[in-house]
């Protein structure tokens, strides 16, 4: 147990949610109790608002001063709805990343908060399974609006074709954006420099707190930057291996064993 920690940020997929994308019993009681205790707990996640929904009323999250990391940084919300924090790309940078998609032969979906723009591609786009909660448009490239806001580019294919694309983006690419992958069958891109480090910062500074405050915890490679950042950065044992190499606490237990909740009893409580 420590006092030092203020602030709990938890990933979603393979860190909160079970395999069966549910908050088990366990961990929600334990987020209670950190709650109970003046603990801010911040989902912190690739996902829009509006896709986590489900999720914040199961955790009685949804007041005026509970708030989410969204975007994978690119959006600070409180959990009413208003913003704190915006970072979006610019047209110019979606058709570069278009163009690049398009040469890999995998799919291109862009993001506007709820809305999901499906381009045309060689390869159907798998995203639509994984967020059944958002809204999805399929359309040419041209026809893509230029007066959007739009917050991250995604491409959901079956995993060894989505791998082996991965090593063809040219280095040039990885200078400009940010580019990891969130799941097996996910690669997402993101504005330069903008990562769930990015948007705890920009969190942390309205609330007064540190860096040394916060407890991250994840399992992917969006969850990279928060883990490195954090006072007590927490790799799920269902982690990656980069993940894990960051991590200052490794759990033994993995997101189907409450690794959530026995992290927090054991340095929260």
């Amino acid at each position: 147990m420590t006092n030092k920690i203020k602030l709990v940020a938890l990933d979603l997929d393979g860190t909160l949610l079970n395999s069966s994308k549910e908050i088990s019993r366990e961990n929600i009681e334990a987020i209670d109790a950190a709650r109970d205790k003046g603990v801010d707990v911040v989902l912190t996640t690739g996902r829009p608002l509006i896709a986590i929904q489900p999720f914040l009323k199961r955790l009685n999250m949804l007041d005026f001063d509970d708030y989410s990391v969204t975007f994978n940084g690119g959006l600070v919300q409180r959990n009413t709805g208003q913003i704190l924090s915006k970072k979006s790309f610019s047209y110019e940078e979606i058709e570069e990343i278009k163009t690049l998609t398009s040469r890999l032969d995998i799919p291109c979906d862009i993001l506007s908060e709820e809305k999901v723009f499906v381009t045309k591609s060689a390869r159907v786009s798998e995203y639509e399974t994984l967020n059944k909660l958002l809204t999805f448009i399929k359309m040419d490239f041209n026809d893509v609006p230029r007066e959007v806001v739009y917050n991250k580019i995604v491409s959901c294919t079956e995993r060894e074709f989505l791998d082996e694309s991965l090593k063809q983006i040219p280095a040039e690419f990885f200078s400009r954006f940010e580019i990891f992958k969130t799941q097996a069958k996910l690669l997402e891109f993101m504005p330069k420099g903008i990562n769930k480090a990015y948007g705890l910062t920009q969190l942390i500074g309205q609330l007064d707190l540190q860096p040394e405050n916060v407890m991250a915890m994840g399992d992917e490679a969006n969850d990279l930057s928060m883990i490195a950042w954090a006072g007590y950065g927490v790799a799920m044992g269902n982690a990656v291996d980069s993940v894990k190499e960051q991590a200052n606490i490794i759990s033994s237990l993995t997101n189907d064993q409450n690794a959530v909740a026995d992290m927090i009893e054991k340095y929260v409580l």
